[in-house]
């Protein structure tokens, strides 16, 4: 996939005041910096950013950022948020070489049915939502899939189990639990009842 092509704007004032302003503007505050490159404020047309961040690579996108003279291979890292509209606020641009390792992290998708789970009145539980990992930038997945179809109640999904595209390590410990089959509470609740009266049942009759 060929890198996403952005330009940036220099000699961003900075402040809260000024960053309003821009974004106001249809803008958004930024800084490049990575590789002995001091961090340097900039603007970024905050459409084209959205667009760059929508293709399949999703935030791991490689940019192609165009700033004054020249030309930087980046990643989107700090994606800061409005806490309520979702809308970005400010973004730091992390310069990278083709053939280093980075450390990103990556979204965990679930997929599939445990239809075991669900029969045992049980519910699906997922306990890590993203993974550190490891990787030259181009491998850097946009997401990581489980399939939770072979779920069972008591059962757990690890992070060594995950299926991580070639060339990618996590940097998170292998027994780190992803997902887990688990029997709703009120349920466990309610066996712990039954086995207490047919444990006192059991009592009385000896008597």
């Amino acid at each position: 996939m060929p890198d996403v092509s952005l330009v940036a704007e220099v000699g961003r004032p900075t402040g809260t005041r000024n960053s309003r302003r821009l974004r106001a503007q249809g803008k958004i505050p930024a800084v490049v910096y990575g590789h002995g490159m001091d961090a340097l404020p900039v603007v970024i047309d905050a459409k084209e950013l959205r667009v760059a961040l929508s293709t399949a690579a999703g935030a791991n996108a490689l940019l192609s950022l165009k700033v004054g003279g020249e030309q930087h291979l980046v990643l989107a890292r700090e994606l800061q948020r409005h806490p309520v509209r979702g809308s970005l606020l400010h973004v730091d641009f992390q310069v990278v070489r083709r053939d280093e390792l980075i450390v990103s992290e990556v979204p965990i998708v679930i997929t599939g049915e445990a239809r075991d789970v669900h029969h045992e009145g049980g519910i699906v539980e997922q306990q890590l939502f993203n993974l550190t990992v490891r990787a030259v930038p181009s491998d850097i997945p946009s997401a990581i899939t489980v399939d939770v179809s072979g779920l069972e109640v008591g059962s757990v999904i690890r992070v060594a189990d995950l299926p991580l595209p070639p060339g990618v390590t996590a940097e998170v410990d292998g027994d780190t639990v992803v997902v887990a089959g688990q029997v709703l509470r009120a349920k466990a609740a309610q066996a712990g009842v039954q086995r207490e009266e047919s444990s006192s049942g059991a009592e009385g009759e000896v008597g």
